[in-house]
C-alpha cells in the first residue's frame, strides 16, 4: 500500500504538479545571485513556474483530448445524442462536454449547431454548461494542485449542475425562448469522413496550436494575477474576504467571477494562489466555475441565440448551482484536503 501511495504521490506532485520544475527555477535564480525569498523574485519564480507548467500540460492534454475528439465530430455527436431521451440524454450530453476542450464562448457555436439540428433544448444546455466547466484537462490539472479527491468531486458536481440545469430547462419547455432563426436553420446530416491515424494526429496538432494561441494570453494574465496574490497581497486580507470568517465569501467569489473571461487554465493559477493565502476551497472553486461558465462575453453571445427569459433562467440555474457547490466544498474541506 505504501508503494502505491508513493507512486501516486510521485505522479501527482512530480508529473502533474511538476514540483521538480519549481526547484529547478528556484535554483537557477539563486545561481544568478537573486534572492528568491524577496517578493519581487518570488513573484518571478511563481510566474515562470506556473506559465511553463500550465503550458506544457495544456499542450499535452489538448493534443490528447483533440485526438479523442476526432472520433466525435459534430455530426457523430448529434447522432449519439439523438439515440437517448429524457435525463439519460442530459447525462450523455454533459459527459460529451467533458471531451470538448472549449471555453464558454467556443462552446456556444456547437450549442447552436446542436439546437439547429433538432436536439432538445435541455439536452443542448447540459452540453453548454459542462463543456467550459469540466473537461479531462481540468481534471488532471486540478489533481496536480488540489489532489485527486477534490478534482474528482469538482468534475462530478460540475456534471450534476449540467444535468440538473438541462433537465430543469427541458421540463419547463423553454424551446419557445430560443431565437426563431436557430430553430428554423435545420442541419445537413453529413457522415463524417473516415480519418486515418495520420489525419487524426494532424487534427490534434492543429487543435492544440489553435487552442494554445487563444488560451495563452489568459494563462499569462491568470498567472500574473496569481503571482501578485501569492507574493504581494497579505494573507489576512484574503482570509478576511474569502476565508471561513466571511459566510458570504462564496456568493462574493461567484459574483466577482461572472464578469471575467477566461477558461479553466487561466483561473487555476489564481485559485492556487488564493488557496495558499487561506481562502476556503469551496469559495475558490465557486470563483473558477463562475469565470469559466458565466463569463460576460459568453452571456452576450448566448443572448443572440436565446431570448432574455431563457438566458435569465440559464444564469440563475448556474449561479445557484455554483453557490451550492461552494458551500458544499467548504463544509467538507477538512475531510478532503
Amino acid at each position: 500500500m505504501q508503494i502505491l501511495k508513493a507512486i501516486w504521490d510521485f505522479f501527482q506532485y512530480q508529473i502533474l504538479g511538476m514540483k521538480w520544475l519549481d526547484g529547478a527555477i528556484g535554483s537557477g535564480l539563486s545561481a544568478m545571485g537573486l534572492d528568491t525569498s524577496s517578493r519581487l523574485i518570488g513573484s518571478i519564480e511563481f510566474f515562470l513556474y506556473d506559465v511553463i507548467k500550465i503550458t506544457v500540460l495544456l499542450c499535452f492534454l489538448i493534443f490528447l483530448i483533440s485526438y479523442i475528439q476526432s472520433y466525435f465530430p459534430p455530426e457523430r455527436s448529434k447522432k449519439i445524442l439523438g439515440r437517448f431521451h429524457g435525463i439519460w440524454a442530459n447525462c450523455i450530453s454533459a459527459l460529451l462536454g467533458t471531451v470538448t476542450p472549449f471555453c464558454s464562448c467556443s462552446s456556444i457555436p456547437l450549442f447552436i449547431g446542436f439546437t439547429s439540428a433538432g436536439l432538445p433544448v435541455g439536452v443542448t444546455f447540459s452540453f453548454l454548461i459542462s463543456s467550459p466547466m469540466v473537461d479531462l484537462g481540468s481534471l488532471l490539472l486540478l489533481m496536480g494542485i488540489f489532489g485527486a479527491k477534490v478534482a474528482i468531486i469538482y468534475v462530478a458536481v460540475g456534471l450534476v449542475i449540467a444535468v440538473v440545469g438541462g433537465t430543469i430547462i427541458e421540463k419547463l419547455h423553454m424551446e419557445r425562448y430560443v431565437e426563431s432563426f436557430i430553430l428554423s436553420a435545420g442541419s445537413v446530416d453529413i457522415e463524417s469522413p473516415n480519418l486515418t491515424k495520420k489525419d487524426r494526429l494532424i487534427y490534434a496538432k492543429e487543435q492544440m496550436l489553435t487552442t494554445f494561441k487563444k488560451v495563452f494570453p489568459y494563462i499569462l494574465i491568470g498567472v500574473g494575477i496569481g503571482a501578485i496574490i501569492h507574493n504581494w497581497i497579505p494573507e489576512e486580507w484574503v482570509s478576511l474576504v474569502l476565508g471561513s470568517n466571511n459566510p458570504f465569501g462564496v456568493v462574493l467569489a461567484t459574483l466577482i467571477g461572472v464578469p471575467m473571461y477566461a477558461d479553466i487554465f487561466g483561473t487555476i493559477p489564481i485559485a492556487e494562489a488564493l488557496l495558499y493565502k487561506g481562502a476556503q476551497l469551496g469559495t475558490i472553486l465557486s470563483f473558477m466555475m463562475a469565470v469559466t461558465t458565466l463569463s460576460l462575453p459568453s452571456i452576450i453571445m448566448l443572448r443572440k441565440a436565446v431570448k432574455p427569459k431563457l438566458l435569465a433562467l440559464f444564469i440563475g440555474i448556474c449561479t445557484i448551482g455554483i453557490i451550492i457547490v461552494g458551500y458544499f466544498f467548504n463544509a467538507i474541506q477538512g475531510f478532503i484536503i
